[in-house]
């Protein structure tokens, strides 16, 4: 009998730990594909899975890392959806034409994501072009109808894992191409 009851407890204490492990890995702002080769046009879609507090989020903030291209938001029903222009400190060639303002920030804003409930913010880009695998970072912030925020912007020091850290911004590994394989 009192085996059974060990084993009926740890079962639970297991099983709680679990929920308390996976509610914290899933609790912040993410990109679904968490992966992409350099140069690759990208489809990224951002997840934001809680509010603040039992607030809804009411404003999503996305800044485009440098080198990121040609970025184009998704519009989503029942949010009025912005983008922010701004010069590039280096232009580039796109369809013989040089480049020198682009996206550098979406915002999808007076919408109503309950905290009960997550979504999916989706954009389009251009990925840079790498020889090396490097990780860029979507800083995200997160503003909700009672005020509050969820600044995603943390971005780990050397040797440190993201989930080390309370809000930590959405990550992409570049990966480098593999065109010259062929």
């Amino acid at each position: 009998m009192r085996r059974a009851y060990r084993k009926n407890t740890s079962i639970k204490i297991c099983a709680i730990l679990l929920c308390a492990v996976s509610t914290n890995v899933y609790a912040h702002a993410s990109l679904e594909q968490e992966t992409a080769e350099s140069g690759a046009n990208y489809r990224g879609v951002l997840r934001i899975t809680h509010g603040c507090n039992g607030s809804p989020t009411v404003v999503v903030r996305v800044r485009i890392p440098d080198g990121v291209m040609r970025t184009k938001p998704m519009p989503k029903a029942g949010w009025q959806l912005e983008t922010v222009v701004m010069k590039l400190d280096e232009p580039y060639e796109s369809y013989e034409s040089t480049i020198t303002e682009d996206v550098r920030e979406l915002i999808w804003k007076d919408g109503s994501l309950a905290d009960d409930f997550f979504d999916e913010f989706v954009f389009r880009a251009t990925l840079p072009e790498t020889d090396e695998e490097r990780t860029l970072y979507f800083r995200t912030v997160q503003e909700c109808e009672n005020g509050e925020f969820h600044r995603w912007i943390e971005i780990p020091e050397p040797g440190k894992d993201a989930d080390e850290y309370p809000e930590p911004a959405p990550t992409l590994k570049l990966l480098p191409s593999n065109t010259n394989n062929s």
